[in-house]
């Protein structure tokens, strides 16, 4: 499925021009592909609809307590590096992968597939990328 403002036939250029050739020279052993996100998990509980004789009230904290995971999958032995948190996922969260990623020491070049988020598309990142010569590929915005 296509995101609503995805242009097809840009996102199938960048699938054949940018993704294709990373992951034929990962599955060949030449590079490490890894495909990059973040997901925020918000420790309250919900409830949708519950039978039950009587109402019961069950107390939750307030506010936005979250736990972040900020992962990279490698896209052909599916191992997850991973950089947790409860607070943000920011530019630091995104350099701390890249240190982590660099640590493995896997001896091929590294590429990773990121979306556009800002905290990952800002000069702090790239220019840490590139010190650890990580090569970021970000996807197409339309």
């Amino acid at each position: 499925m296509v995101p609503a403002k995805a242009d097809p036939q840009v996102q199938a250029d960048f699938l054949k021009n940018e993704m294709e050739p990373r992951l034929a020279e990962s599955k060949a052993g030449k590079r490490a592909v890894f495909i990059v996100d973040a997901a925020h998990f918000v420790l309250t509980p919900f409830l949708g609809f519950l039978w039950s004789v009587v109402c019961v009230f069950i107390q939750a904290p307030a506010g936005r307590q979250r736990f972040n995971v900020l992962g990279a999958l490698n896209a052909v032995t599916h191992e997850l590096i991973t950089v947790t948190n409860d607070a943000y996922i920011t530019a630091e969260s995104v350099c701390a992968l890249l240190d982590k990623l660099d640590k493995l020491k896997l001896g091929v070049p590294i590429s990773l597939f990121l979306d556009n988020a800002r905290y990952q598309r800002c000069a702090l990142v790239i220019q840490k990328a590139a010190s650890l010569g990580i090569e970021l590929c970000f996807l197409p915005l339309n």
